[in-house]
């Protein structure tokens, strides 16, 4: 195989790619790096207003981009940006479910503890990361059935596969998300077509601003004490920054993965590898 070909894998011209919680930091470094890529990219976040940021990183690039209303708990409002999409750019190729988080309200602390744990605030963080993923995957996963062919990636967490202290309803969630993308790789493979495939990235500890709060002091430039006990236990000494997980995305995203499916992929730095000693 010449290099040619595997230049080739990375050039994403004339695909259209939706990126649910397109907006936020790990979906908004995606967007630019694909539009960089030569992708038409459709960044759908329910507060569009927070993608402005990204307007004058992408307008520089050779692929387009536009920014769409969109829930992803909304199924309808998803049924409407699938329709604005496939006029401004194409039917939907490729479809990544960045959306997803935790909030305080479903977290222990010393002032609450598990038992305490608002009902409302454990079905919220539940149904943005699983509800958030599987109804994105109904919708624009529909016509890449019908044609055959497309790829989904999904984003789970490394507390997916072990749980972290005060966060369980954010690790439930991550971990269904892991095991509803094994489901839906088979499910599209045996049903529709080997051609459409389903991953998932399993980022480490990255900063977002769902977990600043957990993991740096109020001005954001020191780790807390659980910050500093993560760090020591990451063999690369440092938070992933959003960046880090282009490469690995660009990879599931490319024929370069023609035959991965059903998979997820920690991207952490060495944390899951050390023990601790």
């Amino acid at each position: 195989m010449d290099l040619g070909t595997v230049a080739k894998w990375y050039d994403l011209t004339g695909r259209t790619i939706v990126i649910t919680g397109g907006a936020g930091i790990l979906g908004g470094e995606m967007a630019c790096a694909l539009v960089g890529c030569k992708a038409d990219v459709a960044i759908l976040d329910r507060d569009p207003s927070l993608a402005e940021r990204l307007i004058d990183r992408v307008e520089s690039e050779p692929g387009r981009c536009i920014i769409v209303y969109g829930d992803a708990l909304e199924p309808e409002t998803l049924v409407a940006a699938e329709e604005q999409i496939r006029t401004d750019l194409g039917p939907v190729d490729m479809l990544i479910n960045a959306a997803g988080g935790n909030k305080p309200d479903a977290t222990t602390s010393a002032d609450l503890s598990f038992f305490d744990l608002p009902e409302e605030a454990l079905r919220f963080v539940v149904d943005l990361n699983l509800l958030g993923t599987i109804l994105p995957c109904q919708v624009f996963g529909r016509a890449m059935a019908e044609r055959g062919e497309g790829v989904i990636v999904n984003i789970s967490s490394m507390n997916a596969f072990t749980p972290l202290t005060r966060i369980p309803a954010y690790s439930a969630a991550k971990a269904a998300v892991s095991n509803f993308t094994q489901w839906l790789a088979v499910h599209m493979a045996q049903e529709y077509s080997p051609n459409i495939r389903v991953n998932a990235l399993a980022p480490g500890f990255f900063l977002t601003e769902q977990n600043r709060y957990l993991l740096t002091d109020e001005e954001g430039e020191e780790p807390t004490d659980r910050g500093r006990t993560i760090i020591e236990h990451t063999p690369m000494g440092r938070f992933g920054g959003a960046e880090d997980l282009l490469g690995t995305l660009l990879w599931l995203l490319s024929p370069a993965s023609s035959f991965v499916t059903g998979v997820v992929v920690p991207v952490d730095g060495g944390f899951s590898a050390f023990s601790g000693v």
